[in-house]
């Protein structure tokens, strides 16, 4: 009997260790909640919530091939050795089947179940699925990791060009177990239930998924580039929580997008082309996980900027994090967060350097409240956008880009559009006063509106010194975006 341990892998198809366990013989599969360590991880609610969802409808497909799905509970992931060890036991399992996950706390949970197992004669297969390639194996000339996305993709398009990673076919039905699959919990202790309208935002399952890629594929894929900025607009794939959970596979996802640029990576349609870059951006950051394991321990990529002198300023930290500070491209962002789960990408970058540069807050505020937000949240991705923003990160920004939210507000939101659909009390503000109402006064209907927590020219300078004192310092000069 073998026995597939699903994690962030909650799909039928293109499921590596589903495929192979179901190849070696019957099958079982078995999710383990783990609620001590989500809270410890900062996961969202929304984010559990759509896991549970995700888990009812796979164990509905899995059921139609027999394959039955139980639920247990190791709260701590130091109890997943012997809650496993226990089930092996009882189903007298043979091997365990999992696929690989990455960040210091996932290695060594696996490296302590893999040498529970085998003390006990039972095999631990681990296999690469979540990215396109195994970490270790895109390293630079001298085999390190690389630190610089360009060239990192570089590689990733060279052995792209040599070999695409193929689509992993989907298990067959397998004679009937006498063993009945358990119920999917509705929810999990420490994590309230989201509202209905977010998760109607996000319905679970692989068909969805599916449906989100082929529908972008097929029209949008073309606009990506030229639309995927602009918040108001439907420019982005929105299967981001999807990737995360892993109802969809980084290989399902390029072999679409390449199927609708005739089999091209770096020509044909640029829209085409920049979203395959964006999987790349998802795989380089999961590889620098595991290459600097310092990013999973809540450190800086760049050791210098750990002497950075951040501020403690808890009333303007909570005036970001409760969409008050002000600045409406930032309020509604925040907005955007706290009701849907997710914030387009674009704002995910004002709202970080608004909090790291003007505020001058440590990211890793900003990090932990995305993450205890976000249903997309992904340790890799989350810290590495993080640090980028804050110019603490490999192939961050330097440290004197700081984005003015105002003239990104006009140039991304230039109707006004995001921000009146979510700050409905400026809707009486035209196009012009609506990035800044301050300019206005209480004048229009924009009373109610708070005036802007801090003074984005001083705030800057305030930054730029703060960063200029950093004990070594590479580059120099002045830029404002």
């Amino acid at each position: 009997m073998q026995l597939i341990w699903l994690r962030s892998d909650l799909r039928q198809h293109d499921n590596t260790a589903l495929a192979a366990a179901a190849a070696r013989g019957p099958t079982v599969a078995v999710y383990l909640l783990s609620p001590q360590q989500w809270l410890e991880h900062d996961d969202a609610p929304c984010k559990v919530d759509f896991w549970l969802r995700n888990l009812r409808e796979l164990s509905a497909s899995l059921g139609q091939l027999n394959i039955p799905l139980l639920i247990r509970t190791a709260s701590h992931w130091d109890q997943a050795p012997a809650e496993l060890l226990k089930l092996c036991r009882q189903l007298k399992i043979a091997a365990v089947h999992v696929n690989e996950e990455y960040g210091v706390h996932e290695s060594r949970r696996d490296a302590a179940i893999g040498e529970t197992l085998k003390a006990e004669g039972i095999t631990f297969h681990s296999h690469l699925d979540q990215l396109l390639f195994k970490p270790g194996t895109v390293l630079t000339k001298t085999d390190s990791y690389f630190k610089v996305f360009s060239q990192f993709r570089k590689v990733c398009y060279e052995r792209l060009h040599r070999s695409m990673p193929a689509l992993v076919k989907a298990p067959g039905k397998q004679a009937k177990l006498a063993i009945d699959s358990d119920p999917i919990p509705d929810s999990v202790k420490g994590f309230a239930t989201p509202s209905q309208s977010l998760r109607d935002l996000w319905p679970a399952g692989e068909q969805e998924a599916r449906r989100r890629l082929d529908t972008f594929t097929d029209a949008q894929i073309d606009y990506y580039q030229s639309e995927r900025d602009f918040p108001a607009k439907p420019g982005t794939s929105q299967l981001s929580a999807y990737l995360a959970a892993g109802v969809i596979s980084p290989r399902q996802c390029l072999h679409a997008a390449l199927q609708s640029n005739q089999g091209e990576f770096e020509s044909g349609k640029v829209g085409a082309v920049t979203w395959i870059n964006e999987l790349l951006w998802r795989e380089f950051y999961k590889h620098i996980l595991v290459g600097y394991p310092r990013v999973s321990r809540h450190r800086a990529f760049r050791p210098e900027t750990e002497a950075l002198a951040w501020r403690d300023a808890p009333e303007d930290l909570a005036a970001w994090q409760e969409a008050r500070t002000g600045l409406p491209i930032i309020d509604a962002a925040m907005r955007q967060l706290l009701e849907t789960g997710w914030m387009h990408n674009r704002l995910r970058m004002i709202v970080a350097m608004f909090l790291t540069k003007n505020l001058l807050i440590d990211w890793r505020e900003g990090e932990r409240f995305f993450m205890r937000h976000l249903i997309d949240g992904d340790l890799a991705a989350n810290n590495g956008g993080w640090q980028w923003s804050s110019s603490t990160g490999t192939d961050s920004a330097p440290y004197f880009r700081i984005f003015n939210p105002l003239s990104q507000s006009e140039k991304f939101d230039s109707e006004g559009l995001f921000i009146k659909h979510w700050l409905p009390e400026l809707a009486a503000l035209d196009k012009k006063q609506v990035h800044n109402p301050a300019d206005v006064g209480g004048l229009f209907g924009a009373a109610d509106y708070p005036s802007p927590i801090v003074n984005l020219s001083t705030s800057r300078q305030r930054a730029l010194a703060a960063f200029k004192n950093l004990p070594s310092r590479t580059s120099s000069g002045g830029d404002d975006e």
